[in-house]
Parts: C-alpha cells; sequence; structure tokens
C-alpha cells in the first residue's frame, strides 16, 4: 500500500509545512505584484500621475486577501525600489519613492494593511463592508500621501496648505477611484467564481 504523502497534522488543501505561503499562494501574490505594475504603465501624466493603480490595489485585497495582498503591494515597491520600471511613466528607484508622489505608493500598504486587520471580522464577508474597508483604507492613502507630499515640496520647493495638497493631489481623483472601486468589486467578484485564491 502506497504511504499517504499528507502526514499527521497536515490537511491536503493547507499543508503545514511552517512555510509563510504556499507554492499557489507565491505565484498568486507575484501575479498580482504584475497587475500592480501594469495598471501603474497606464498613466496620465499630472501633479500626482493618474493612473490604474488604485484598481489594482483593489484587484489584489480583493483576490488575496489582507495578508498576500499586503506581501504583493510590497513587492511591487520592492522591485520598484531596486531599479525595475513598474511605477507610473515605467519609472523606478528609490528616487520615486522618496519623491513628492512617494507617499502615496507607500500608503497602499496602510490600505492592504487595514483591510488586512478587519479580515477576521464576520461582516467581512459582505460585499459593503469590505467596500467601507476599502474606502476608508485609501482615505489613510490619500491622508499619508498628501502629509508626505507637503514636506517633500516644501523641502524642494515651497511650502503650501494642507487644502492646496488636496486641491492638486486627492480631490481630482476621488471621482476616478470611485469608478475604479466599483470596477474592481464587479471584476473580481466575477473572477472568484471561478478561480479560487
Amino acid at each position: 500500500m502506497a504511504k499517504s504523502l499528507i502526514q499527521p497534522g497536515q490537511s491536503e488543501g493547507n499543508p503545514n509545512t511552517g512555510r509563510l505561503f504556499t507554492t499557489r499562494e507565491l505565484v498568486f501574490t507575484g501575479i498580482c505584484s504584475a497587475l500592480l505594475a501594469v495598471c501603474s504603465w497606464i498613466s496620465i501624466p499630472t501633479v500626482v500621475p493618474f493612473t490604474f493603480q488604485t484598481f489594482g490595489v483593489f484587484c489584489t485585497l480583493e483576490l488575496l486577501g489582507g495578508k498576500k495582498g499586503f506581501f504583493s503591494i510590497l513587492v511591487f515597491l520592492l522591485l520598484g525600489a531596486v531599479g525595475i520600471p513598474v511605477f507610473a511613466e515605467f519609472s523606478s528607484g528609490l528616487g520615486v519613492l522618496l519623491g513628492t508622489t512617494g507617499g502615496y505608493l507607500i500608503g497602499f500598504l496602510f490600505t492592504a494593511g487595514i483591510y488586512w486587520l478587519v479580515e477576521k471580522i464576520p461582516l467581512h464577508q459582505t460585499i459593503w463592508f469590505r467596500v467601507i474597508v476599502l474606502i476608508v483604507g485609501l482615505a489613510v492613502c490619500y491622508l499619508f500621501g498628501t502629509l508626505w507630499f507637503m514636506q517633500v515640496y516644501a523641502r524642494n520647493v515651497e511650502a503650501i496648505s494642507f487644502g492646496t495638497a488636496l486641491k492638486a493631489c486627492v480631490i481630482p481623483f476621488l471621482i476616478p477611484d470611485a469608478v475604479k472601486l466599483a470596477l474592481a468589486m464587479i471584476l473580481t467578484g466575477r473572477i472568484k467564481k471561478y478561480v479560487s485564491f
């Protein structure tokens, strides 16, 4: 009789190997990092480049969940930091992350972190709760990115008010990001019917 490949204490679907992620999870994490890069390349130059990055973040968190989504976003940022052109307009490097708009990129980690923190709440199974969580996470990203923008802009150019920074960096993106959130929820809802993440 052939010996079972599943050891005591392990399950077939989720083997207790002591690893942070299974091979399958690593593959999906990498795919979503690539998705973020592609969404970044779809860019319209403005003070803060208009991209589909937030759409990619929403899709990543909805498909992978908070934990894997957080690491997928982190991998995306690290790839850009070491010189791979994954940011808007095919840019890369620490200069982008430390520049005026870098706070919005780093802020995606806050969005993912908030999503991860509330994942165990039973209400998280409902789409409306997840939408609210993503909106709150995006608001935190906006806040962090705007404060970052103000500090870097003041150091390199001149001091600006919080209201001025919001008008330039956040307000023009509110409606587009709401549309991207709606599209992400519809798309991921359909994808999850056919693929288990």
